[in-house]
């Protein structure tokens, strides 16, 4: 199948799949497109499976060659994390700093070796056949939070702007300790080297943060000496797609770099607003960063939605969805509640650790990044292995973004309508 051809047909699913949500469905946008996507890929999968229509085992085969993993990672993951972090509210992020380092890194850490520990007991009970380091290589794809599904979902159904800063800002952050945990794991699954972790978590977020600041500094400098909106638009592509290059070559954190790009550039614009203002009063810039992130989570939802057609199920899989569900969210609610300790009165918007484990465990979504990381771990696993793993990311996925994604603000106000109960009986102080 042609690029061209597979565009069209990503193109013809958002129209559609948009307008008829938009008059009929009235489900959040990215969670209608990934939700119908699905619905398609298994009415497909229907019909190559009773009829042997040509044109329809041209698009299962198609989809099925097209690289995902490569797409991803090597080409619009970092302009998506430029686009979110650029909009990223300053002053809500050095006021909830404790509490994102906390989660983007010791969260994410946490929650990884639990479920792999948690995992591993199930593989043992069912003779899944899958060694310790292989289960926490499978927590490492899970345990992030996907910043794509975070700013295109939870930012849109009306939660406050203080729990979206803070669940955005970790869902940016998480990844690069996911990636690099990742990394150091699959080095000792696939014995291709034993690096000590912390030193690798160190190399990959100073280098990609020295990295971004000295290149966006200087590319930003250019902005300063231009008049043309549309040089400031190439200057930030330019930005963002050379940092991630240069990180990813000399084995820093890319994610991180393309987040440090964008959170720099948004700081850097506001120091001179009035004249971005004069030179670009039709916010040119801003509107071609927001139409960019509309894009490409649309075609990333789509994509996801459609990789299940080339998705082999298990023979476990009655096993693997309960697990992959319940074990998520213990693993998940493990390391926030870990987190909120440390945290202490820090903890945003005046929630008992209680409270916030809730919102921050159900408030995690997983996307595009869990599905290429599990998609590259076929180049070392045994098939059937690899076969639980995608089960278990697919299932992860779908849950988060369809079940969680779903009811995220009924949660919301429901811990909203406790903390107030809470105040109104004078329980002020964010205590269990």
């Amino acid at each position: 199948m042609g690029v061209l051809q597979f565009l069209i047909i990503i193109l013809i699913l958002i129209v559609v799949i948009g307008i008829s949500n938009e008059k009929i469905f009235h489900i959040q946008s990215d969670i209608a497109i990934i939700l119908f996507s699905l619905i398609g890929a298994l009415i497909i999968l229907a019909i190559s499976h009773f009829f042997r229509i040509e044109p329809v085992d041209r698009l299962v085969a198609g989809i099925g060659e097209f690289g995902f993993e490569e797409y991803l990672m090597d080409g619009v993951l970092c302009f998506m994390l430029f686009s979110g972090a650029s909009k990223v509210n300053m002053r809500k992020f050095r006021q909830n700093v404790r509490a994102i380092s906390l989660l983007a890194l010791l969260t994410t850490v946490i929650s990884s070796v639990v479920y792999g520990l948690l995992f591993y007991l199930v593989s043992m009970a069912f003779h899944l056949q899958m060694d310790l380091l292989t289960c926490i290589l499978v927590g490492c794809i899970v345990s992030p939070t996907d910043p794509i599904a975070a700013t295109g979902i939870l930012n849109k159904i009306g939660l406050s702007k203080n729990v979206c800063s803070v669940i955005e800002n970790e869902s940016l952050f998480n990844d690069g300790t996911g990636v690099t945990l990742f990394i150091f794991v699959r080095s000792l699954v696939s014995n291709s080297g034993r690096s000590n972790f912390f030193v690798l978590m160190l190399k990959e977020i100073l280098g990609a943060v020295a990295v971004a600041f000295i290149v966006s500094f200087l590319l930003f400098q250019l902005m300063k000496i231009t008049r043309d909106p549309i040089k400031y638009i190439l200057i930030s592509l330019l930005d963002v797609s050379l940092v991630y290059m240069i990180c990813e070559h000399m084995g820093f954190s890319g994610v991180i770099a393309s987040v440090v790009c964008g959170m720099y550039f948004s700081a850097s614009f506001g120091k001179m607003e009035r004249r971005a203002m004069v030179i670009d009063p039709k916010e040119l810039y801003k509107d071609f960063w927001e139409i960019v992130e509309s894009l490409l989570n649309s075609v990333l939802f789509v994509m996801i939605g459609l990789m299940v057609l080339n998705v082999n199920i298990s023979k476990y899989v009655l096993v693997i969805v309960p697990a992959a569900v319940l074990i998520n969210l213990l693993a998940r609610a493990t390391g926030v509640g870990i987190s909120s300790v440390l945290t202490g009165k820090s903890i945003p918007g005046n929630y008992t650790i209680r409270e916030y484990v809730a919102l921050m465990t159900w408030s995690a979504l997983k996307g595009g990044l869990s599905l290429a990381l599990a998609i590259s771990t076929e180049e070392f696993l045994p098939r059937d292995i690899y076969d639980i793993v995608i089960n278990v990311t697919y299932v992860t996925i779908f849950f988060t973004v369809l079940a969680q994604g779903l009811t995220v603000k009924n949660v919301y106000l429901a811990i909203e309508k406790h903390k107030s109960d809470r105040f109104k009986n004078g329980r002020k102080i964010p205590a269990e």
